[in-house]
């Protein structure tokens, strides 16, 4: 294994501070206005006197601004308040504002600042966590290897501060934005640079500067402990697989999580190729587990009441010499035996060995997330998570995604696809169903005979969350989206919090 290994390019974020007044030489300042019953709303802020408010409320009405949600009106500041632009943007009904709008709201409004070295806002009034993660993740902008350099006027702002706002609360935010952007990062990385033994060289080196246990397995360990599943995708590329173990304990914690992700980090099908059109998309079939890794470094770093292992196996599914093939049966870890119908289902057999092992810390709970299916994107879309397991547990994980805006939802486990859909006569289980039917569903049954009886768990499908392909959109950028690791974090809060 390499000594070191770091990204071949990061995305860009604005520092973020707080103070208790508007900074000296800002250029910039967002404010919040509201939709009124009949006129426009300027959110009072006490950093200017009431005439310079009244001259700045008439111009922004001259110009039509409304005040609706997200709406972006830009002019340039009141000579008084020695700012160069004003960026009004819009939070809606003033009694309707929630987290979602306000972290919506951030996004949009942070991208208007492109050229601007240090700027200001007053959004962290109505909630200091959503407006701070909204801000980095929208002005968040990946270059990638482009060399040309980036002119001054594109250049995302460089500073931000949070007027009024508590500075423990923005460095917690802080921390949560951090996470994505670096979930983010890894998926965005071409897997020319980005494959198991870097991924694993690059994640080991994360972990241990953020205070973590860390254990890699290399193919001749994976082989000696018979992790079947991760040596036989893995094994038609000449860049080897690994799985990678991070583990986080705190001082007085009394429950434990397993985080479980799927470390893809190409998939062309193998045997069972994939069609070439968006064939590309598939640098971010690892999606699942930059969001687990980047979760349990933020875990580490918020220093949450809870033990946390993380458990990623990495491997590329490529058509070699050496690949499985449609009809092997493979022995997963712990003795399970799955009869191969498809290579393209990758992704659930190197999970099962995973999910298998981290079963054997004896965790609480455990939620595993991956890009898992296409049926995902047919049933829920392209910006929801499914979410299936433990009935109570799942519906918990799925309410939390959407409180934080990474929407979710519940999918069940039907009785027929558990009793009938994967039975084989030559395994334990085939990897695939003999129909077209219910893929994510299927997929979450497959999953299950992997998971020890006595732990709740969850599996979250971010097949079309996890990278979008299409414009951003508020906080979302195209590419990488960092889903979902804001729903992880509240789980682990959550289960933190429990007595």
């Amino acid at each position: 294994m390499a000594k070191e290994f770091t990204l071949p390019a990061y995305g860009i974020v604005p520092t973020v501070s707080a103070s208790k007044k508007l900074p000296k030489r800002t250029e910039a300042l967002i404010v919040p206005v509201f939709e009124g019953e009949e006129d426009l709303v300027l959110a009072a802020s006490g950093l200017f006197t009431e005439a310079v408010e009244l001259e700045l409320l008439k111009t922004l009405t001259a110009l039509g601004a409304t005040g609706a949600a997200e709406e972006i009106t830009k002019v340039p500041a009141p000579a008084a308040t020695n700012l160069d632009l004003i960026v009004a943007v819009g939070l809606g009904n003033a009694d309707e504002v929630t987290d979602t709008v306000v972290r919506r709201a951030a996004g949009v409004a942070v991208r208007e600042l492109k050229g601007v070295h240090k700027a200001a806002t007053t959004l962290g009034t109505f909630g200091v966590q959503a407006a701070v993660e909204g801000a980095i993740l929208g002005a968040y902008t990946y270059r990638g290897l482009r060399t040309a350099e980036l002119p001054e006027r594109k250049t995302p702002v460089a500073e931000l501060v949070f007027v009024g706002a508590d500075k423990a609360a923005v460095e917690r935010a802080r921390i949560t934005a951090a996470a994505v952007a670096l979930a983010r990062d890894l998926v965005n990385t071409a897997s020319s640079h980005l494959y198991p033994e870097t991924y694993a060289t690059l994640t080991a080196g994360l972990a241990k500067r953020a205070g973590l246990q860390v254990e890699v397995l290399d193919e001749a360990a994976l082989a000696k402990a018979g992790y079947g599943g991760i040596l036989a995708v893995g094994g038609g590329s000449t860049r080897q697989p690994r799985l990678v173990r991070l583990t986080y304990r705190a001082k007085k914690a009394a429950k434990h999580v397993a985080l479980v992700g799927k470390g893809v980090t190409f998939d062309t099908g193998g045997i069972s190729i994939k069609p070439s059109a968006n064939m590309d998309h598939m640098i971010s079939d690892m999606g699942g587990s930059a969001a687990v890794i980047a979760t349990i470094i933020a875990a580490a770093q918020l220093q949450l009441n809870v033990n946390v292992t993380a458990t990623v196996p990495m491997a590329e599914n490529m058509p070699g010499g050496g690949a499985y093939r449609p009809g092997d049966v493979i022995t997963h870890y712990g003795g399970t035996t799955c009869e191969v119908l498809n290579t393209d289902a990758e992704g659930r057999l190197i999970l099962a060995d995973a999910i298998a092992r981290a079963c054997e810390d004896n965790p609480d709970y455990l939620i595993e997330v991956s890009t898992l299916t296409g049926a995902q994107l047919v049933a829920l879309g392209t910006r929801t998570t499914g979410v299936l397991g433990s009935d109570t547990f799942r519906d918990r994980v799925a309410e939390l995604g959407r409180s934080v805006d990474e929407p979710a939802w519940a999918m069940p486990i039907p009785e027929e696809i558990a009793s009938s859909a994967l039975k084989s006569p030559v395994a334990d289980l085939r990897n695939i169903a003999t129909h077209r039917f219910a893929g994510m569903l299927v997929a979450g049954h497959f999953l299950s005979e992997f998971v020890a009886d006595d732990v709740e768990w969850a599996h979250m499908d971010v097949a079309g969350p996890a990278f979008n392909t299409e414009s951003g959109y508020g906080f979302t950028p195209a590419r990488g989206t960092g889903a979902p690791v804001r729903t992880l974090l509240a789980a682990l809060q959550d289960v933190s919090d429990q007595r």
